[in-house]
């Protein structure tokens, strides 16, 4: 399946699902509304509420790292006078989408209804206020609210806010009619138990990589082809005037040697078919001396290395870390593999840090923001062959020459 394909059935597929949630919706409020099934509309709407929370925290646990970056984007957004809240962003990374779990959770089985309730209100009232903000100052583009999984401008986002915010109030509304689904004991071993699980995926995709990547340049992705995207196809009209006559004609091609019987007086474009934006956006690969590398990278047929670091001064610096990317390194140029490191810092930076840890390979300029996006570690191991990532390492996982060499290079 081509790109173009991919998009319109992805894009196909998500009106489907907008126009399922939206008739549930309707139905629901009807449902709820009546007397005789009142129950059953509660019942979907408390689905859809704990199934939109626990969805919309899982994605942003998945990646908490690159939810803190979009927290900064909010952050920022809001002028220097919010700079006191970018030591937070990571903290709160961590945590909202625990809480959104813990709160999906609880509204699906009815547990604690007054509590839920103005959890869910007051969390939502929030995310309502911060996508209105952005979106009429046109602040952040992506709202992040599902993180990379499903990408939504702040007005759509905000006006699902709105509708979260509307059906919260009509389930706290008839909140008498619906009871809590397990007694007080097992409701609270369900929490605990959840809580336990949803902090220990949120730990464990911060330390080893999203479990499910949605990120562009996840394993598998041909970054070449993804730099190209599809264009429209489109369609030229011209507008011509006959010169004996005065007819002022249309045509989608220009008559052979018009200019003998036709004088041109505008044209128009129209789109045939519309094509996809590349997928990867601004991303280059810079030598020291100024020299564009990236293709030499991309069209290598042979293993690369990427080492990559998106700012030297807040990359791990473990003796563990620092001793195992030398040592894999060394072994690579060793055996005429490539390895590079990829990094945004400074030509000071990244002198200090070749001189302070002996470091054996060279380095190369990359955007800061194309590289936190390639990898959610600092510093992170990716592997290329022919521009196509066939895989990547935290640095907690980093793997040595010797496995690498039985996977993959069988030298």
């Amino acid at each position: 399946m081509d790109d173009f394909s991919f998009s319109f059935f992805f894009s196909s597929l998500l009106g489907m699902v907008t126009l399922l949630i939206i008739l549930l919706l309707v139905g629901g409020l009807v449902m709820i509304f009546r007397s005789s099934t009142c129950d059953k509309g509660l019942k979907l709407y408390r689905f859809l509420l704990g199934a939109v929370f626990i969805f919309s925290g899982f994605v942003k646990a998945d990646d908490p790292l690159g939810f803190s970056y979009k927290l900064n984007e909010y952050f920022e957004a809001f002028g220097p006078s919010w700079k006191w809240a970018m030591p937070l962003s990571f903290p709160l990374a961590c945590a909202l989408p625990i809480i959104e779990m813990v709160i999906g959770l609880m509204v699906l089985i009815g547990a604690r209804k007054k509590l839920t309730l103005w959890l869910l209100f007051l969390m939502d009232l929030f995310f309502t206020f911060l996508t209105y903000y952005t979106a009429h100052y046109n602040k952040v583009l992506e709202c992040g609210c599902f993180g990379d999984a499903i990408p939504m401008t702040p007005w759509v986002t905000f006006w699902k806010d709105v509708v979260l915010l509307a059906m919260i109030g009509i389930i706290a509304l008839f909140h008498k009619r619906y009871s809590p689904a397990f007694s007080s004991k097992i409701e609270s071993s369900f929490i605990v138990v959840f809580l336990a699980a949803s902090i220990s995926f949120t730990y464990y995709c911060y330390n080893y990589l999203p479990v499910i990547d949605f990120r562009p340049y996840k394993i598998g992705t041909d970054i070449k082809k993804d730099m190209q995207g599809v264009p429209d196809v489109l369609k030229y009209y011209y507008t011509l005037k006959n010169k004996k006559t005065n007819e002022v004609k249309e045509f989608e091609k220009f008559p052979e040697n018009y200019q003998n019987d036709w004088d041109y007086l505008n044209n128009r474009t129209v789109t045939v078919k519309k094509g996809i934006e590349p997928k990867i956006k601004d991303f280059n690969i810079v030598s020291p001396d100024g020299t564009d590398y990236t293709d030499s990278v991309l069209n290598n047929p042979s293993y690369n290395l990427l080492l990559i670091s998106s700012t030297i001064a807040v990359a791990d610096k473990h003796d563990d870390v620092i001793k195992k990317v030398n040592d894999l390194a060394a072994e690579c140029m060793k055996h005429h593999v490539k390895f590079i490191c990829l990094t945004a810092s400074s030509e000071g930076e990244i002198n200090a840090y070749k001189d302070q840890y002996h470091v054996p390979y060279p380095f190369f300029s990359t955007d800061e923001t194309v590289l936190r996006t390639m990898i959610r570690s600092n510093p992170g191991l990716i592997l290329l062959k022919a521009g196509i990532v066939i895989d990547m390492w935290h640095f907690h996982s980093m793997p040595d020459y010797k496995m690498l060499n039985e996977k993959y290079f069988h030298l």
